[in-house]
């Protein structure tokens, strides 16, 4: 195990690699310290997936809209949760200078009950068929069908729904379930996917969502949505807006300004945002116990070789240097199991749980020098007592 890597360290260190010796000298704890260090990157990279998730999840039913700025009541922190609009507000953005277009849509959420008995929640737009107001062209191609009266698209994406359903639906065989004391008729698909609190995505018209919700009054949408004039700078109209609209019942923002606050809020005031941020801290403070824990044993069996360099006149950067050396050697190869399993882990809860859950580039990258840091800082730990130590002291 030590024989083609030993040269190669004593190259790159310039010196014999002490630490690698120490550490392959005993085979179980090597074994045992990679194993922790392969279990806390997991335990890092499933906190940081999951989070990943939940922002993608809040961002993907934004991209699906067809529009510049996006008005919500001022009490609205993500799509779900906004008060409705005065219509009003609706002729006011139109009467902006720079604006092209505005159309109102209705934000919501149902249960279907599906044959098995299983209930599925799904969050629900409401909008004017005839207003444009999909940018996906899959949705845009059939929003006019929802013209007619209790009609609905349906994510494909949907969580734990058999796939024969939707295959049914894109062969042209409706699919009609009741909800709410209607019966709506799905007569297509499209894809966004489903997120934390709900399953997947449903697309009616105005007029049927009304009917669903009769509590709900006509002349007030969740949000105005508006396209800008060709050739109209942006920010000119956000301004125009703001200063046309009143502040105590409207918010206006760019699509993305609305998505990062949702995003943002989701994170960092609803508990599962804080959850897996919290989950985070705690990988890598089991990395931290685990790794310093593998050096400070390691240190305290060679402490009578330490004394002996300490008492011929080494540094105490050398002996920092022998750890430092163990830590990068732990974070290296307690790394690449740990990404491999995430890896794995990924594309199973991927599976199972239809989450937009994945493997950014970047993220191994952040991972393996968050690894490193956590390892180089038990290494300092774990030299503390030779720092401080008499070399008389250490016999």
């Amino acid at each position: 195990m030590t024989g083609p890597l030993t040269p190669m360290l004593t190259a790159l260190l310039g010196r014999l690699p002490i630490g690698w010796l120490q550490l392959v000298h005993n085979k179980g704890r090597l074994a045992a310290a990679l194993s922790g260090v392969a279990f806390a990157n997991v335990l890092i990279f499933m906190q940081l997936g999951f989070l990943g998730a939940l922002v993608e999840s809040i961002r993907l039913p934004y991209t699906v809209l067809n529009g510049d700025i996006l008005v919500s009541a001022s009490d609205a922190n993500t799509l779900f949760d906004g008060s409705p609009l005065p219509r009003n507000r609706l002729y006011q953005a139109l009467g902006v200078e720079g604006v092209a277009s505005a159309t109102g849509f209705y934000y919501g959420r149902i249960d279907w009950k599906q044959p098995d008995g299983t209930i599925r929640t799904m969050d629900l737009f409401g909008v004017d068929p005839t207003g444009a107001p999909f940018r996906d062209p899959v949705l845009a191609a059939q929003v006019e069908s929802l013209a007619l009266p209790d009609t609905a698209l349906m994510d494909s994406l949907t969580r734990n729904v058999p796939g024969d359903l939707f295959a049914g639906i894109e062969a042209g065989e409706p699919y009609r379930f009741e909800t709410r004391g209607r019966e709506l008729t799905v007569t297509g698909t499209f894809e966004i996917g489903g997120g934390f609190s709900a399953d997947g995505y449903l697309v009616v018209s105005d007029q049927t969502f009304l009917r669903l919700f009769p509590a709900r009054l006509p002349g007030a949408p969740n949000y105005v949505l508006v396209r800008l004039a060709p050739g109209t700078e942006r920010s000119t109209v956000l301004a125009g807006l703001r200063a046309a609209l009143p502040a105590s019942d409207s918010a206006v923002w760019t699509l993305d300004e609305a998505a990062a606050r949702d995003q943002r809020f989701q994170t960092t005031q609803k508990p599962v945002g804080v959850v897996f941020g919290f989950g985070v801290v705690i990988g890598v403070l089991v990395g931290v116990i685990i790794v310093y824990q593998v050096l400070s044993t390691d240190v305290a069996d060679h402490i009578r070789e330490y004394a002996t360099f300490k008492a011929m006149g080494y540094p105490q950067r050398f002996f920092l240097g022998i750890v430092f050396e163990e830590a990068f050697i732990l974070a290296l190869f307690g790394f690449v199991p740990g990404v491999l399993v995430a890896l794995g882990l990924y594309a199973a809860v991927a599976a199972g749980t239809g989450l937009p859950i994945f493997m950014p580039a970047g993220r191994p990258v952040l991972v393996f020098l968050g690894t490193l840091a956590m390892c180089t800082l038990s290494g300092a730990i774990a030299t503390r007592r030779l720092a401080r130590a008499n070399p008389a002291e250490l016999f």
